[in-house]
């Protein structure tokens, strides 16, 4: 009993393809260096994922070398990049703040010079009379 014509299957017959070891090199060097991703080799060469890793475990260097390499999920890569630039936006107010910092000193500086009077407060010095206490209580009835 045939098949009608609209229910045969539309999947093309398998075509039995090799390789060579130079692009199957390649390719996992490829993917050793971030360039291209299992997922692409699969698609864009129409080959299964098992195949492709079976080409990485037979020629992968950081495999035979014992090197994990790590993959970084892209959320990973938007936070770190995210990160770094909350870190240079932070040391830019901080310098904004030092600067800051500095030309109040400097004037503080010129002012005593010119006035000749000790603007900055000193922390070693004595207490000016009647700032401390006198041991009485002094209450109005």
């Amino acid at each position: 009993m045939a098949k009608p014509e609209n229910l045969k299957s539309k999947t093309q017959p398998r075509i039995q393809r090799y390789f060579s070891e130079g692009f199957r090199r390649q390719k996992v060097e490829e993917i050793e260096k971030n360039i291209s991703k299992v997922s692409e080799i699969c698609r864009e060469y129409q080959v299964s994922k098992t195949s492709v890793y079976k080409w990485i475990y037979k020629y992968s260097v950081m495999r035979k070398k014992a090197i994990r390499q790590v993959i970084e999920a892209q959320s990973d890569t938007r936070k770190i990049i995210h990160l770094k630039e909350q870190v240079k936006q932070l040391e830019r107010i901080i310098g904004q703040k030092q600067i800051l910092i500095d030309f109040q000193e400097k004037v503080i500086e010129i002012a005593e010079q010119e006035y000749n009077i000790d603007i900055k407060k000193k922390f070693a010095s004595m207490p000016y009379a009647g700032s401390g206490k006198t041991g009485t209580n002094t209450t109005t009835k």
